[in-house]
Parts: structure tokens; sequence; C-alpha cells
């Protein structure tokens, strides 16, 4: 990591019970939220975005979001992201099949066509040499309505604001999840 580690008793009192939380879940703190921890408002900020986002009773279904995660994850060379995004997907998935597959999507016949669409939105919203054409949005509305698409949006906008933050600090893996190499 470009920026060292405080010990957990350096933050304040109110942010260590969100520690304890991740370590009870992921059985680590996570690195990239320790560094944002140390502006603790930007932290509380972005762990609330997150929250509205991955809430349960999102329009978007679990799997898409973690594939649209995912691959924004692999596009900004993030690979704390791609690790326990991949392990997310995993445990949402039941398999590793489209973990695995999910750089060559658009030659897999894993993915169906909402979610094809989808990854295809994340792409060129997070490719900086891409557009969002009117011809995309057409596609979008055969499976997403406006409010889900706005939705989808903040998610693919939010995951690159995380990635880019981790892949800049340069956040490791911290071993969530062991996708094989090709």
């Amino acid at each position: 990591m470009r920026i060292t580690e405080k010990p957990l008793h350096e933050y304040p009192w109110y942010l260590r019970p969100l520690f304890w939380a991740q370590k009870r879940k992921y059985k680590h703190v996570l690195k990239s939220a320790l560094l944002w921890a140390r502006i603790p408002r930007l932290f509380t900020a972005v762990a609330l975005f997150y929250g509205a986002l991955e809430r349960k009773n999102s329009p978007l279904n679990p799997v898409l979001r973690s594939l649209v995660i995912v691959r924004v994850s692999q596009i900004n060379w993030c690979h704390f992201c791609i690790d326990l995004n991949s392990s997310i997907l995993l445990e949402r998935a039941g398999s590793m099949e489209k973990a695995s597959a999910i750089e060559n999507w658009k030659e897999s016949e894993l993915f169906d066509e909402k979610e094809k669409i989808a990854l295809e939105y994340a792409e060129a919203i997070t490719y900086s040499d891409q557009q969002v054409s009117n011809e995309l949005m057409e596609k979008l509305h055969l499976f997403f309505d406006d409010d889900t698409i706005v939705e989808l949006t903040g998610l693919i906008a939010f995951q690159n604001l995380s990635s880019k933050f981790n892949s800049a600090l340069d956040v490791p893996a911290q071993g969530f999840c062991q996708i094989p190499q090709k």
C-alpha cells in the first residue's frame, strides 16, 4: 500500500464497531476501509453510499450487481476489489463459472442478455474512451425501468470511485477469492 496503515486503536472509537463487523463478516478488517477511515467523514459517507446500493430490496438482483462490480474492478486494475467482490459473486452465484469468465463476457454463453447489457453499460461508463450511446440506452430499457437504470448507474459510479481509490493507493488483495489464472 502507498499509505501506511494506522493501528486500529488510533481510529475514532465510533468507527471501531464497523471494523469489528467487517472482521466478523470477512475474517479481516478491510484494508480499504482503514484508508477511508483516516478521514472519518469520508468513511461514513462511503459506507452509507455502499449500504444504499447493497440493500436487500434493490431492484437489481444480487448476482447482476456483483457481475457489474467485478467487471468495473477489473477495468480499473483494483486487485483488492476483484478479490473481495469475486468472493461475493461466488457466494451469490453459487459457482466460480461466471467469476472466471467475466473478463470475456462478450464471448461467453454463461451470461444472459440482461447481464450482457448491464456489463456493456458498465464498460461504456468506465472506459474513458467510450460513451453511453442512445442505442445502448434503448437496449437497457428493454430490461430495466428508469429508476433501475439510475440505480445501476449509481452502482457503476460508486464502484469506479471505490476501485480507482483502491488502485491508486495500491490496496492489495486480502485473499478472499482465488480465481484460477488463465
